[in-house]
């Protein structure tokens, strides 16, 4: 049953509209950030698209992954289109890292649609102890 606003006179179906046909369409926010022990990890999903169409570019402290894929399928008879498919999938991911990080050590792993990103922690962003002298 779907919601309604309100009651309509009649009980009225987009045309061709089944609902074992229409695919399910689900949003999520596909982003985790964290620490594990002197390293920053990102985790991203990005479902359906291969590791040549993934972008990840860090710069300043703000890390940003993007993708895009396209597909593209026509079936033409005596000239004239019959059946033309066209899905494109696009994300895009900015974060900023919760600490300073070794640019050089930056790598990016893709697996089971989830892109991995890990950076070493800058030692200047370490935490230090610090001797105590008597004055």
């Amino acid at each position: 049953m779907h919601y309604y606003p309100y009651k309509p006179l009649i009980d009225f179906k987009p045309f061709l509209w089944d609902e074992d046909v229409w695919p399910e369409m689900k949003m999520t926010n596909g982003l985790n950030v964290y620490e594990e022990g002197d390293k920053v990890i990102v985790e991203a999903a990005v479902p359906g698209i291969g590791s040549d169409k993934i972008k990840v570019k860090y710069e300043d402290g703000v890390l940003r992954i993007s993708a895009r894929s396209e597909e593209k399928d026509v079936e033409k008879k005596q000239n004239r289109i019959v059946h033309q498919w066209n899905k494109v999938s696009s994300f895009e991911y900015t974060t900023y890292l919760p600490r300073p990080i070794d640019s050089k050590s930056l790598e990016a792993k893709i697996k089971d649609g989830v892109i991995t990103i890990s950076a070493s922690i800058a030692e200047t962003a370490k935490a230090k102890e610090i001797e105590v002298k008597v004055a």
